[in-house]
Protein backbone atom coordinates (compact mmCIF):
# COMPACT_ATOMS: atom_id res chain seq x y z
CA UNK A 1 0.00 0.00 0.00
CA UNK A 2 1.14 3.75 -0.79
CA UNK A 3 1.66 5.52 2.44
CA UNK A 4 1.06 9.40 2.71
CA UNK A 5 4.52 11.11 3.13
CA UNK A 6 5.76 11.92 6.38
CA UNK A 7 5.47 15.51 8.01
CA UNK A 8 8.42 17.55 6.44
CA UNK A 9 8.86 20.88 8.18
CA UNK A 10 11.08 21.76 5.64
CA UNK A 11 8.14 20.90 2.76
CA UNK A 12 5.62 22.93 5.35
CA UNK A 13 7.78 26.05 5.14
CA UNK A 14 7.27 26.27 1.29
CA UNK A 15 3.52 26.12 1.46
CA UNK A 16 1.90 29.70 -0.01
CA UNK A 17 1.10 31.86 2.84
CA UNK A 18 -1.30 34.76 2.75
CA UNK A 19 1.52 37.24 3.92
CA UNK A 20 5.47 37.35 3.89
CA UNK A 21 7.74 36.29 6.53
CA UNK A 22 9.75 38.92 8.46
CA UNK A 23 12.82 39.95 10.31
CA UNK A 24 12.43 40.79 13.94
CA UNK A 25 14.32 43.15 13.92
CA UNK A 26 13.17 45.07 10.93
CA UNK A 27 12.57 48.57 11.07
CA UNK A 28 12.26 51.72 8.94
CA UNK A 29 15.89 52.96 7.45
CA UNK A 30 15.16 56.59 8.65
CA UNK A 31 14.19 55.69 12.55
CA UNK A 32 16.31 57.51 15.02
CA UNK A 33 19.35 55.30 16.60
CA UNK A 34 17.83 54.91 19.85
CA UNK A 35 14.59 53.45 18.11
CA UNK A 36 15.73 50.77 16.51
CA UNK A 37 14.67 48.41 19.18
CA UNK A 38 11.28 47.27 18.00
CA UNK A 39 8.20 47.11 19.98
CA UNK A 40 7.01 43.70 22.27
CA UNK A 41 3.68 43.85 19.49
CA UNK A 42 6.05 44.09 16.43
CA UNK A 43 8.63 41.15 18.03
CA UNK A 44 4.82 39.34 18.09
CA UNK A 45 3.74 39.89 14.97
CA UNK A 46 6.62 38.43 13.20
CA UNK A 47 6.53 35.58 15.59
CA UNK A 48 3.22 34.57 14.23
CA UNK A 49 4.05 35.23 10.76
CA UNK A 50 7.08 33.25 11.01
CA UNK A 51 5.81 30.15 12.51
CA UNK A 52 2.46 29.97 11.20
CA UNK A 53 0.72 30.03 7.94
CA UNK A 54 -3.46 30.76 8.33
CA UNK A 55 -6.72 29.41 7.07
CA UNK A 56 -9.96 29.82 7.65
CA UNK A 57 -13.00 27.35 8.69
CA UNK A 58 -16.30 28.56 8.74
CA UNK A 59 -15.16 31.80 8.74
CA UNK A 60 -12.71 32.01 11.80
CA UNK A 61 -9.18 32.30 11.37
CA UNK A 62 -7.12 29.17 12.77
CA UNK A 63 -3.01 29.50 13.01
CA UNK A 64 -1.06 25.98 11.32
CA UNK A 65 2.07 26.03 12.75
CA UNK A 66 5.03 25.34 9.88
CA UNK A 67 7.29 23.21 12.37
CA UNK A 68 4.89 21.41 13.78
CA UNK A 69 1.55 18.66 13.97
CA UNK A 70 -1.39 19.80 11.23
CA UNK A 71 -3.52 20.99 13.63
CA UNK A 72 -5.07 24.20 13.44
CA UNK A 73 -4.77 26.46 16.28
CA UNK A 74 -7.97 29.44 16.88
CA UNK A 75 -6.53 33.34 16.47
CA UNK A 76 -9.46 34.62 18.92
CA UNK A 77 -9.69 32.39 21.72
CA UNK A 78 -7.69 33.90 24.76
CA UNK A 79 -7.38 29.92 26.01
CA UNK A 80 -7.15 26.86 24.19
CA UNK A 81 -7.18 22.96 25.69
CA UNK A 82 -6.99 21.19 22.80
CA UNK A 83 -4.69 22.86 21.31
CA UNK A 84 -3.51 26.15 22.65
CA UNK A 85 -4.28 29.39 21.25
CA UNK A 86 -2.09 32.02 18.93
CA UNK A 87 -1.73 33.69 22.51
CA UNK A 88 -0.35 30.86 24.05
CA UNK A 89 1.63 29.58 21.03
CA UNK A 90 3.50 33.60 21.06
CA UNK A 91 3.85 33.95 24.80
CA UNK A 92 5.92 30.79 25.09
CA UNK A 93 7.56 31.76 21.72
CA UNK A 94 8.67 35.20 23.30
CA UNK A 95 9.64 33.71 26.74
CA UNK A 96 11.53 31.26 25.27
CA UNK A 97 13.69 33.62 22.73
CA UNK A 98 13.45 37.29 25.03
CA UNK A 99 13.42 35.32 28.70
CA UNK A 100 10.98 37.89 29.14
CA UNK A 101 7.02 38.11 29.44
CA UNK A 102 5.09 40.14 27.12
CA UNK A 103 2.63 42.51 27.97
CA UNK A 104 -0.94 41.51 27.46
CA UNK A 105 -1.19 44.95 25.47
CA UNK A 106 1.13 43.87 23.19
CA UNK A 107 -0.03 40.29 22.99
CA UNK A 108 -3.79 41.82 22.11
CA UNK A 109 -1.95 44.60 19.44
CA UNK A 110 -0.51 41.72 17.49
CA UNK A 111 -2.60 39.37 17.44
CA UNK A 112 -5.39 41.70 16.24
CA UNK A 113 -2.71 42.59 13.66
CA UNK A 114 -2.37 38.88 12.60
CA UNK A 115 -6.16 38.78 12.66
CA UNK A 116 -6.22 41.38 9.98
CA UNK A 117 -3.64 39.76 7.83
CA UNK A 118 -5.35 36.57 7.64
CA UNK A 119 -8.33 38.28 6.22
CA UNK A 120 -7.37 37.04 2.78
CA UNK A 121 -6.23 33.50 3.86
CA UNK A 122 -7.45 30.78 1.96
CA UNK A 123 -10.97 28.51 3.48
CA UNK A 124 -10.16 25.31 3.97
CA UNK A 125 -12.08 22.62 5.80
CA UNK A 126 -10.70 21.63 9.34
CA UNK A 127 -11.82 18.11 10.40
CA UNK A 128 -12.89 17.01 13.60
CA UNK A 129 -11.41 13.44 14.25
CA UNK A 130 -12.08 11.61 11.11
CA UNK A 131 -11.69 12.94 7.73
CA UNK A 132 -11.66 11.90 3.31
CA UNK A 133 -8.54 12.27 2.31
CA UNK A 134 -8.16 15.09 -0.28
CA UNK A 135 -6.94 13.75 -3.20
CA UNK A 136 -8.49 10.01 -2.51
CA UNK A 137 -12.17 9.95 -1.23
CA UNK A 138 -11.56 5.81 -1.07
CA UNK A 139 -8.81 7.09 2.13
CA UNK A 140 -9.99 7.81 5.40
CA UNK A 141 -8.10 9.75 7.88
CA UNK A 142 -8.34 8.76 12.20
CA UNK A 143 -6.97 12.02 14.52
CA UNK A 144 -5.66 10.10 17.03
CA UNK A 145 -5.40 13.57 19.77
CA UNK A 146 -2.36 13.02 20.15
CA UNK A 147 0.02 16.08 20.63
CA UNK A 148 2.95 15.23 17.63
CA UNK A 149 -0.23 14.43 15.64
CA UNK A 150 0.28 11.22 14.64
CA UNK A 151 -3.09 10.08 12.99
CA UNK A 152 -4.32 6.17 11.18
CA UNK A 153 -4.53 6.16 7.12
CA UNK A 154 -6.87 4.10 6.56
CA UNK A 155 -7.29 2.57 2.93
CA UNK A 156 -8.79 -0.81 0.87
CA UNK A 157 -5.21 -1.92 1.47
CA UNK A 158 -5.01 -1.37 4.92
CA UNK A 159 -3.98 0.95 7.30
CA UNK A 160 -0.90 2.94 8.49
CA UNK A 161 0.14 5.28 11.37
CA UNK A 162 1.89 8.13 9.68
CA UNK A 163 1.05 12.10 9.89
CA UNK A 164 -0.95 13.87 7.55
CA UNK A 165 1.15 15.58 4.65
CA UNK A 166 0.98 19.35 5.81
CA UNK A 167 0.01 20.88 2.42
CA UNK A 168 -2.33 17.80 1.00
CA UNK A 169 -3.35 15.58 4.32
CA UNK A 170 -5.85 17.04 6.45
CA UNK A 171 -5.41 19.64 9.12
CA UNK A 172 -7.05 18.79 12.38
CA UNK A 173 -9.60 20.66 14.77
CA UNK A 174 -9.74 19.71 18.17
CA UNK A 175 -11.75 20.63 20.41
CA UNK A 176 -11.93 19.69 24.89
CA UNK A 177 -14.06 16.82 23.82
CA UNK A 178 -11.31 15.34 20.80
CA UNK A 179 -9.54 13.11 23.75
CA UNK A 180 -6.39 10.91 22.95
CA UNK A 181 -6.76 7.87 21.51
CA UNK A 182 -4.08 4.63 22.08
CA UNK A 183 -1.81 3.68 19.31
CA UNK A 184 -3.96 0.83 17.32
CA UNK A 185 -2.09 -2.65 17.81
CA UNK A 186 -2.32 -5.13 14.99
CA UNK A 187 -3.66 -8.44 17.27
CA UNK A 188 -1.80 -11.62 16.44
CA UNK A 189 -5.35 -13.42 16.23
CA UNK A 190 -6.19 -10.19 13.36
CA UNK A 191 -9.71 -9.03 13.43
CA UNK A 192 -11.59 -11.58 15.23
CA UNK A 193 -9.76 -11.54 17.94
CA UNK A 194 -10.10 -7.85 18.58
CA UNK A 195 -13.50 -8.18 18.34
CA UNK A 196 -14.28 -10.97 20.47
CA UNK A 197 -12.33 -9.09 23.38
CA UNK A 198 -14.54 -6.45 22.34
CA UNK A 199 -18.06 -8.47 23.10
CA UNK A 200 -15.99 -9.96 25.94
CA UNK A 201 -16.42 -6.24 28.01
CA UNK A 202 -19.61 -5.33 26.83
CA UNK A 203 -22.90 -7.74 26.92
CA UNK A 204 -24.10 -7.42 23.58
CA UNK A 205 -26.40 -9.66 22.31
CA UNK A 206 -25.43 -12.42 19.46
CA UNK A 207 -27.90 -10.45 17.17
CA UNK A 208 -26.78 -6.81 18.55
CA UNK A 209 -22.76 -7.40 18.69
CA UNK A 210 -22.77 -7.51 14.52
CA UNK A 211 -24.76 -4.35 14.68
CA UNK A 212 -22.06 -2.48 17.17
CA UNK A 213 -19.70 -3.26 14.91
CA UNK A 214 -21.19 -1.96 11.86
CA UNK A 215 -22.43 1.32 13.60
CA UNK A 216 -18.59 1.53 14.96
CA UNK A 217 -17.26 0.79 11.20
CA UNK A 218 -19.93 3.22 10.06
CA UNK A 219 -18.68 6.00 12.32
CA UNK A 220 -15.30 5.71 10.77
CA UNK A 221 -16.87 6.90 7.58
CA UNK A 222 -17.26 10.52 7.13
CA UNK A 223 -20.58 12.47 5.41
CA UNK A 224 -22.72 8.85 5.24
CA UNK A 225 -25.42 9.15 6.86
CA UNK A 226 -26.02 6.41 10.38
CA UNK A 227 -28.13 5.08 12.42
CA UNK A 228 -29.08 6.43 16.06
CA UNK A 229 -27.66 3.73 17.75
CA UNK A 230 -29.64 3.55 21.27
CA UNK A 231 -28.59 0.99 23.81
CA UNK A 232 -31.69 -0.58 25.34
CA UNK A 233 -32.12 -3.89 27.95
CA UNK A 234 -33.42 -4.30 31.53
CA UNK A 235 -32.25 -2.26 34.66
CA UNK A 236 -28.68 -3.46 35.36
CA UNK A 237 -27.20 -4.42 32.03
CA UNK A 238 -24.91 -1.33 32.36
CA UNK A 239 -26.40 0.84 29.55
CA UNK A 240 -24.07 3.96 30.52
CA UNK A 241 -20.79 1.98 31.14
CA UNK A 242 -21.32 0.01 27.98
CA UNK A 243 -22.15 3.54 26.37
CA UNK A 244 -18.93 5.25 27.50
CA UNK A 245 -17.29 2.29 25.97
CA UNK A 246 -18.99 1.89 22.63
CA UNK A 247 -18.72 5.77 21.98
CA UNK A 248 -14.66 5.63 23.62
CA UNK A 249 -13.28 2.75 20.83
CA UNK A 250 -13.27 5.72 18.56
CA UNK A 251 -13.62 9.20 21.14
CA UNK A 252 -11.16 7.86 23.95
CA UNK A 253 -11.39 5.62 26.99
CA UNK A 254 -14.31 6.89 29.34
CA UNK A 255 -15.27 9.61 27.20
CA UNK A 256 -18.66 11.08 28.98
CA UNK A 257 -21.72 10.95 27.89
CA UNK A 258 -23.77 13.68 27.91
CA UNK A 259 -27.08 14.96 29.55
CA UNK A 260 -29.82 16.00 27.17
CA UNK A 261 -29.28 19.82 26.14
CA UNK A 262 -32.41 22.23 27.18
CA UNK A 263 -32.54 24.22 23.88
CA UNK A 264 -31.87 23.60 20.44
CA UNK A 265 -29.48 26.63 20.79
CA UNK A 266 -27.36 24.45 23.59
CA UNK A 267 -27.63 21.23 21.33
CA UNK A 268 -25.17 22.84 18.00
CA UNK A 269 -22.23 24.06 19.84
CA UNK A 270 -21.85 20.66 22.25
CA UNK A 271 -22.77 18.75 18.84
CA UNK A 272 -19.72 20.37 16.42
CA UNK A 273 -17.22 19.98 19.44
CA UNK A 274 -17.06 16.13 19.23
CA UNK A 275 -17.09 13.44 17.11
CA UNK A 276 -19.98 11.18 18.80
CA UNK A 277 -22.93 12.54 20.12
CA UNK A 278 -24.08 10.45 23.26
CA UNK A 279 -26.89 11.49 25.08
CA UNK A 280 -27.61 8.77 28.34
CA UNK A 281 -30.65 8.77 30.30
CA UNK A 282 -32.94 9.88 28.15
CA UNK A 283 -36.34 9.41 29.48
CA UNK A 284 -38.26 11.24 27.08
CA UNK A 285 -37.98 12.69 23.90
CA UNK A 286 -39.11 16.45 23.02
CA UNK A 287 -40.35 17.16 19.28
CA UNK A 288 -37.73 19.48 18.81
CA UNK A 289 -35.32 17.59 20.17
CA UNK A 290 -36.49 14.23 17.86
CA UNK A 291 -36.33 16.45 15.10
CA UNK A 292 -32.92 17.91 15.75
CA UNK A 293 -31.62 14.40 15.78
CA UNK A 294 -33.04 13.42 12.39
CA UNK A 295 -31.00 16.51 10.76
CA UNK A 296 -27.79 15.62 12.94
CA UNK A 297 -27.97 11.93 11.37
CA UNK A 298 -27.97 13.25 7.82
CA UNK A 299 -26.43 16.56 8.51
CA UNK A 300 -27.33 19.90 9.80
CA UNK A 301 -26.00 23.78 10.13
CA UNK A 302 -26.99 25.65 12.52
CA UNK A 303 -27.04 29.69 12.39
CA UNK A 304 -27.38 31.79 15.55
CA UNK A 305 -26.67 35.44 15.82
CA UNK A 306 -23.05 36.42 16.66
CA UNK A 307 -22.41 37.74 19.35
CA UNK A 308 -22.02 41.77 20.17
CA UNK A 309 -23.59 42.25 16.04
CA UNK A 310 -26.24 43.28 14.21
CA UNK A 311 -25.55 41.38 11.40
CA UNK A 312 -22.78 39.25 11.35
CA UNK A 313 -23.39 35.20 12.40
CA UNK A 314 -21.88 32.39 13.25
CA UNK A 315 -22.42 29.04 11.67
CA UNK A 316 -21.91 25.67 12.68
CA UNK A 317 -21.97 22.69 10.35
CA UNK A 318 -21.80 19.09 11.45
CA UNK A 319 -23.08 15.37 10.63
CA UNK A 320 -22.11 13.03 13.45
CA UNK A 321 -22.59 9.76 14.86
CA UNK A 322 -25.57 9.52 17.43
CA UNK A 323 -25.38 6.96 20.83
CA UNK A 324 -28.56 7.30 22.65
CA UNK A 325 -29.43 5.28 26.20
CA UNK A 326 -32.55 4.90 28.73
CA UNK A 327 -35.00 6.12 25.76
CA UNK A 328 -38.53 5.48 26.12
CA UNK A 329 -39.47 4.44 22.88
CA UNK A 330 -43.47 5.32 22.90
CA UNK A 331 -41.90 8.67 22.77
CA UNK A 332 -40.39 8.61 19.57
CA UNK A 333 -41.86 10.01 16.42
CA UNK A 334 -41.96 8.04 13.22
CA UNK A 335 -39.60 9.88 11.63
CA UNK A 336 -36.42 9.69 13.87
CA UNK A 337 -37.35 5.79 14.60
CA UNK A 338 -36.48 4.77 11.02
CA UNK A 339 -33.25 5.92 11.75
CA UNK A 340 -32.47 4.30 14.73
CA UNK A 341 -31.59 1.20 15.30
CA UNK A 342 -31.57 -0.45 19.03
CA UNK A 343 -28.47 -2.33 20.23
CA UNK A 344 -29.69 -4.91 23.26
CA UNK A 345 -28.38 -5.49 26.55
CA UNK A 346 -28.03 -8.43 28.13
CA UNK A 347 -28.32 -9.15 32.02
CA UNK A 348 -25.01 -9.70 33.46
CA UNK A 349 -25.15 -12.93 35.79
CA UNK A 350 -23.85 -12.38 39.40
CA UNK A 351 -20.62 -14.10 38.86
CA UNK A 352 -19.55 -12.29 35.74
CA UNK A 353 -19.96 -8.65 37.68
CA UNK A 354 -16.71 -7.21 37.78
CA UNK A 355 -15.67 -3.67 40.03
CA UNK A 356 -15.98 -0.48 38.08
CA UNK A 357 -12.45 -0.32 38.89
CA UNK A 358 -11.39 -3.63 37.02
CA UNK A 359 -13.87 -2.92 34.21
CA UNK A 360 -12.35 -0.02 33.22
CA UNK A 361 -8.43 -1.47 33.42
CA UNK A 362 -9.82 -4.08 31.52
CA UNK A 363 -11.01 -2.16 28.82
CA UNK A 364 -8.21 -0.02 28.42
CA UNK A 365 -5.60 -2.36 28.29
CA UNK A 366 -7.38 -3.92 25.34
CA UNK A 367 -8.60 -0.63 23.93
CA UNK A 368 -5.41 -0.63 21.67
CA UNK A 369 -6.15 -4.43 20.04
CA UNK A 370 -9.86 -3.37 19.85
CA UNK A 371 -9.04 -0.28 17.77
CA UNK A 372 -6.59 -2.04 15.50
CA UNK A 373 -9.10 -5.02 14.79
CA UNK A 374 -11.61 -2.32 14.23
CA UNK A 375 -8.93 -0.67 11.75
CA UNK A 376 -8.35 -4.29 10.18
CA UNK A 377 -11.83 -5.08 9.53
CA UNK A 378 -12.67 -1.60 7.81
CA UNK A 379 -9.83 -1.83 5.52
CA UNK A 380 -11.69 -5.16 4.23
CA UNK A 381 -15.29 -3.77 4.25
CA UNK A 382 -13.99 -0.55 2.82
CA UNK A 383 -12.81 -2.91 -0.15
CA UNK A 384 -15.36 -4.97 -0.76
CA UNK A 385 -17.85 -1.98 -0.38
CA UNK A 386 -18.20 -1.04 -4.59
CA UNK A 387 -19.21 -5.18 -4.47
CA UNK A 388 -21.51 -5.45 -2.00
CA UNK A 389 -23.30 -2.07 -3.25
CA UNK A 390 -23.70 -3.38 -6.97
CA UNK A 391 -24.97 -6.67 -5.10
CA UNK A 392 -27.38 -5.34 -2.86
CA UNK A 393 -30.83 -5.01 -4.51
CA UNK A 394 -33.12 -3.65 -1.82
CA UNK A 395 -32.16 -0.67 0.36
CA UNK A 396 -33.75 1.02 3.89
CA UNK A 397 -33.86 4.62 4.19
CA UNK A 398 -30.32 4.90 5.37
CA UNK A 399 -28.99 2.98 2.55
CA UNK A 400 -25.19 4.04 2.55
CA UNK A 401 -25.61 2.30 6.13
CA UNK A 402 -27.32 -0.57 4.34
CA UNK A 403 -24.10 -1.21 1.90
CA UNK A 404 -21.79 -1.23 4.66
CA UNK A 405 -23.44 -4.15 6.88
CA UNK A 406 -23.85 -6.05 3.42
CA UNK A 407 -19.93 -4.76 2.86
CA UNK A 408 -19.50 -6.69 6.89
CA UNK A 409 -21.59 -9.23 5.92
CA UNK A 410 -19.71 -10.72 3.07
CA UNK A 411 -16.44 -10.81 4.91
CA UNK A 412 -16.90 -11.82 8.15
CA UNK A 413 -20.16 -14.13 7.18
CA UNK A 414 -22.37 -12.86 9.77
CA UNK A 415 -26.57 -11.67 9.29
CA UNK A 416 -26.19 -8.23 10.35
CA UNK A 417 -28.18 -6.81 7.47
CA UNK A 418 -30.74 -9.27 8.60
CA UNK A 419 -30.60 -7.69 11.97
CA UNK A 420 -31.05 -4.25 11.10
CA UNK A 421 -33.92 -5.18 9.17
CA UNK A 422 -35.89 -7.01 11.87
CA UNK A 423 -34.86 -4.71 14.77
CA UNK A 424 -36.39 -1.80 12.89
CA UNK A 425 -39.90 -3.80 12.24
CA UNK A 426 -39.67 -4.33 15.98
CA UNK A 427 -39.20 -0.42 16.64
CA UNK A 428 -41.81 0.29 14.18
CA UNK A 429 -44.37 -2.05 16.23
CA UNK A 430 -43.13 -0.24 19.38
CA UNK A 431 -43.99 3.03 18.18
CA UNK A 432 -46.89 2.49 16.56
CA UNK A 433 -48.16 0.41 19.98
CA UNK A 434 -46.79 4.13 21.73
CA UNK A 435 -48.82 6.09 18.89
CA UNK A 436 -52.62 6.55 20.32
CA UNK A 437 -54.10 6.75 16.28
CA UNK A 438 -52.18 4.39 14.97
CA UNK A 439 -52.90 1.63 18.15
CA UNK A 440 -56.74 2.62 16.87
CA UNK A 441 -56.27 2.22 13.44
CA UNK A 442 -54.37 -1.47 13.96
CA UNK A 443 -56.97 -2.39 16.76
CA UNK A 444 -59.93 -1.01 14.10
CA UNK A 445 -57.93 -2.66 10.39
CA UNK A 446 -57.54 -6.06 12.77
CA UNK A 447 -61.12 -6.55 13.77
CA UNK A 448 -64.79 -7.74 12.83
CA UNK A 449 -65.84 -4.37 12.32
CA UNK A 450 -63.70 -3.18 9.74
CA UNK A 451 -65.00 -3.56 6.20
CA UNK A 452 -63.50 -6.25 3.93
CA UNK A 453 -62.97 -4.23 1.08
CA UNK A 454 -62.06 -1.87 3.15
CA UNK A 455 -63.57 1.67 4.17
CA UNK A 456 -63.92 5.06 2.92
CA UNK A 457 -65.08 8.29 3.98
CA UNK A 458 -64.76 11.94 5.19
CA UNK A 459 -61.25 12.71 7.82
CA UNK A 460 -64.67 14.00 9.91
CA UNK A 461 -66.18 10.35 9.84
CA UNK A 462 -62.91 8.66 10.67
CA UNK A 463 -62.61 10.60 13.37
CA UNK A 464 -65.83 9.58 14.99
CA UNK A 465 -65.33 6.17 13.72
CA UNK A 466 -61.97 5.98 15.46
CA UNK A 467 -63.16 8.12 18.88
CA UNK A 468 -66.37 5.78 18.83
CA UNK A 469 -64.94 3.60 21.76
CA UNK A 470 -64.72 6.66 24.26
CA UNK A 471 -61.32 7.56 23.08
CA UNK A 472 -62.53 10.83 21.78
CA UNK A 473 -62.67 12.15 25.70
CA UNK A 474 -59.05 10.48 26.40
CA UNK A 475 -56.23 12.74 26.65
CA UNK A 476 -53.64 12.78 23.95
CA UNK A 477 -56.51 11.84 21.45
CA UNK A 478 -56.65 14.21 18.46
CA UNK A 479 -59.73 16.74 19.44
CA UNK A 480 -60.34 18.07 15.27
CA UNK A 481 -60.34 15.83 12.23
CA UNK A 482 -57.31 18.21 11.14
CA UNK A 483 -55.19 17.28 13.93
CA UNK A 484 -56.14 13.29 13.35
CA UNK A 485 -55.16 14.02 9.89
CA UNK A 486 -51.78 15.44 10.95
CA UNK A 487 -51.23 12.51 13.49
CA UNK A 488 -51.78 9.42 10.56
CA UNK A 489 -49.32 11.45 8.34
CA UNK A 490 -46.34 11.10 11.15
CA UNK A 491 -46.97 7.35 11.42
CA UNK A 492 -48.23 7.04 8.10
CA UNK A 493 -44.76 4.99 6.62
CA UNK A 494 -44.83 2.67 9.75
CA UNK A 495 -47.83 1.78 9.08
CA UNK A 496 -47.71 0.72 5.57
CA UNK A 497 -45.32 -1.46 6.78
CA UNK A 498 -48.14 -3.06 8.54
CA UNK A 499 -50.51 -3.19 5.40
CA UNK A 500 -52.41 -0.54 7.15
CA UNK A 501 -52.92 2.32 3.97
CA UNK A 502 -54.34 5.50 4.76
CA UNK A 503 -54.92 7.80 1.65
CA UNK A 504 -57.27 10.69 0.20
CA UNK A 505 -58.74 9.56 -2.81
CA UNK A 506 -59.74 11.61 -5.79
CA UNK A 507 -63.49 11.67 -4.79
CA UNK A 508 -65.63 13.71 -2.69
CA UNK A 509 -69.13 14.26 -0.90
CA UNK A 510 -70.81 17.05 0.44
CA UNK A 511 -69.10 16.90 3.53
CA UNK A 512 -65.65 17.13 2.11
CA UNK A 513 -63.00 15.36 0.58
CA UNK A 514 -63.14 11.43 1.07
CA UNK A 515 -60.41 9.03 2.42
CA UNK A 516 -59.68 5.22 1.79
CA UNK A 517 -58.58 2.94 4.77
CA UNK A 518 -57.49 -0.18 3.22
CA UNK A 519 -55.89 -3.07 5.23
CA UNK A 520 -53.57 -6.03 2.94
CA UNK A 521 -51.71 -8.25 6.08
CA UNK A 522 -47.92 -8.22 5.35
CA UNK A 523 -46.67 -11.67 4.13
Amino acid sequence: MTQAPAFDPTAAARSVVPFPRQEAGAVEPHAPKQERQPPQAEVLRVLGQNRFRYLHHNGAPYAVPYDGPPVGVPLRATAHTGTGSLRQHLIRAYVTEHNRTPSQSALADAVAALDALAMNAPEAELPLRIAADPDDPAVTWLDLGRADGESVRLASGGWALTHPCPDTGPVWRRTKLVRPLPRPDRSPGGWRAGVEEFAALLPFTAETLPLAVGWLLAALRPSIPRPVAYLTGEQGTGKSTSGQMLAGVIEGARAPLRQAPETLRDLGPTTAAGWVLALDNLSGMPGWLSDALCRIVTGDAQVTRALYTDDDVNVLTYQRPVLLTGIDLGAVRNDLAERMMPLELQPIPRHKRRTAGALWAAYERAHPRILGALLDLAAEVWADLPYAAAELTERPRLADFAELLHALDRVTGWHSLDAFAGAQDALNDAVLDGHPVAAALREWTASYAFPPGGWQGTMAELHRQLGSDGRGIADGWPKTPAVLSARIRQVAPALRARGIHVARTSSSNKNGKVWAVTYAPPS
